[in-house]
């Protein structure tokens, strides 16, 4: 299956996300800052992040920006609780934006079309 880095500073989220993405026998590696996620990409490219925007130090949108320089090959799901960001033209570099939400239905749907596209490149 799949690699997944999901990078977010909040610990409730990165283990909920990781129980869930798990389940459907994906490798989860988790980072809390984009330092850390840089380094975490360094040592084993995912084929997916899922990427908080709101984090201390570099912000996702950044952190995004400088890894598409890098590795635009990498999938990259925004998810963040504020939905302002959507309308934001530098969130378009990402291959999908969620909204933070107790059902992750939308985000599962997002990360399984995300990496069926990948497949079908």
């Amino acid at each position: 299956m799949a690699k997944i880095l999901i990078v977010d500073d909040e610990i409730n989220i990165q283990l909920l996300y990781k129980e869930e993405f798990q389940g459907f026998g994906h490798q989860i590696n988790l980072a809390s800052t984009a330092e850390e996620a840089m380094e975490k990409i360094q040592q084993s490219k995912p084929d997916l992040i899922i990427l908080d925007i709101k984090m201390p130090g570099t912000d996702g949108i950044e952190f995004m920006r400088k890894l598409k320089e890098e590795k635009s090959d990498i999938s990259v799901v925004l998810c963040s609780a504020y939905g302002g960001f959507k309308n934001d033209f530098r969130v378009w570099a990402s291959d999908a934006y969620v909204i933070k939400s107790a059902n992750l239905t939308e985000l599962k749907s997002i990360v399984k079309q995300t990496l069926d596209h990948k497949r079908s490149d």
